[in-house]
């Protein structure tokens, strides 16, 4: 249990919408490393999800709806909230099992009560908790989906992601997987209504799928080894193969250590006749101290700054920035789950069970992220709660999980 208030690390997380002790789901501390995403494996996937996407939101809605061509890209933050409208619908699902890394799906409120009067018979005037109840089914629908074409190539088993954390929001306190990550977007059409069905991918769970889908990002080239029109260098070493074609290297002013400098432009080395040296051009040629014009760069190792120094003085400067920020703080009694048939039955005087029992401390949240426990109180005729316990970073992981 922590004794000491929020940090400037935490209120930064908090304000950006990540976990509260800057790891991420996959446990990096700090940015994202860099990803290398294997977009061609991906995209297949999707493909295949197309038809699986099309058939169960049809079987589950009852309608005729049509799933497009998707489009697998990198994307990051910034590029999905060009896309996107300003209040959304977001569902995060991280895998957890398996596969681990943040996984976020995005449709409209426009989408959201159109599934839900579909599936319900009536429509809604909002997008309230039963809509809401109703979209994470069909998330679930395509995350099933998803797991079996994993789960079918054998290299990841046991895939299991978290129950999915439905909220109607602006896009802008939507939490998005950090870094460059893999947008996945699946246009769907009902008639003439058209929507859009976005997954974002984080670039641990991308990996994943990739290894799993037997895909993986191309390595880069050896350092040191140049193609220069055929003739492999490796570094101007030892010497040159004979028979390299040198029609791409005009004029290179070579030295033969014959007292006289001989253009090579366009010339067959393996065609040179003996020049007097004992031994053909075209044969293997030893270190001739051949100057090729090529300066050699003068490495030095990069020196980085000392960070440590200042840091408290700049944390107490960025907290006085947001003092004035509004954050929405809410105190959750308890949570349940309940079946579509179940919440549709519910009438007047209908008894919902929570999963907290009578007494223990309820939860209080921050941006829908935990930070601390305490207890319900009566303030005149208000409710109120009294914090008795403020939870440590990593307890406030757990509680996102």
């Amino acid at each position: 249990m922590s004794d000491g208030a929020i940090s400037q690390d935490e209120i930064d997380a908090l304000l950006s919408g990540v976990s509260v002790d800057g790891l991420n789901a996959s446990g990096h501390v700090g940015n994202d490393p860099t990803h290398h995403f294997d977009i061609p494996t991906l995209q297949k996937m999707a493909d295949d999800l197309q038809p699986k996407t099309e058939e169960n939101i049809n079987k589950y809605t009852g309608a005729t709806f049509k799933v497009d061509k998707p489009y697998v890209e990198q994307a990051n933050r910034d590029i999905v909230l060009s896309k996107i409208p300003e209040v959304v619908v977001g569902v995060n699902a991280d895998y957890t099992t398996g596969i681990k890394g943040n996984h976020l799906y995005i449709i409209s409120p426009e989408f959201a009560l159109k599934l839900f009067a579909l599936v319900g018979g009536e429509a809604a005037a909002e997008v309230d908790d039963m809509v809401l109840s109703v979209v994470s089914e069909f998330i679930a629908t395509h995350i099933a989906a998803e797991i079996n074409i994993l789960d079918a190539t054998g290299k990841a088993s046991g895939l299991a992601n978290a129950t999915p954390e439905t909220v109607n929001d602006s896009k802008a306190v939507i939490m998005f997987p950090q870094g460059d990550f893999v947008l996945a977007s699946y246009p769907i059409t009902l008639e003439s209504e058209a929507f859009t069905l976005w997954e974002c991918i984080g670039g641990d769970a991308a990996e994943g799928m990739t290894k799993a889908l037997g895909g993986g990002a191309e390595e880069p080239a050896p350092i040191g080894a140049v193609d220069m029109g055929g003739a492999q260098m490796g570094g101007m070493a030892g010497g040159m193969a004979g028979g390299a074609q040198m029609g791409g290297m005009p004029n290179m002013g070579m030295n033969m250590g014959m007292g006289m400098q001989q253009p090579m432009g366009g010339m067959q080395m393996g065609a040179m006749p003996n020049m007097g040296m004992g031994m053909p051009m075209g044969g293997m040629m030893p270190n001739m101290g051949m100057n090729m014009g090529m300066n050699v760069p003068n490495v030095q190792q990069l020196q980085f700054p000392n960070l440590q120094n200042g840091v408290a003085g700049g944390e107490q400067g960025n907290i006085g920035l947001i003092m004035d920020v509004f954050m929405e703080m809410t105190v959750e009694l308890g949570r349940t789950k309940k079946s579509i048939k179940d919440i549709l039955g519910m009438g007047e005087g209908t008894i919902i069970e929570l999963d907290k029992l009578a007494g223990e401390p309820v939860d209080i949240l921050v941006n829908h992220k935990a930070i601390a426990k305490g207890e319900v109180v009566v303030i005149d005729e208000n409710f109120g709660v009294r914090v008795t316990e403020i939870l440590s970073p990593q307890e406030r992981v757990n509680e996102l999980n």
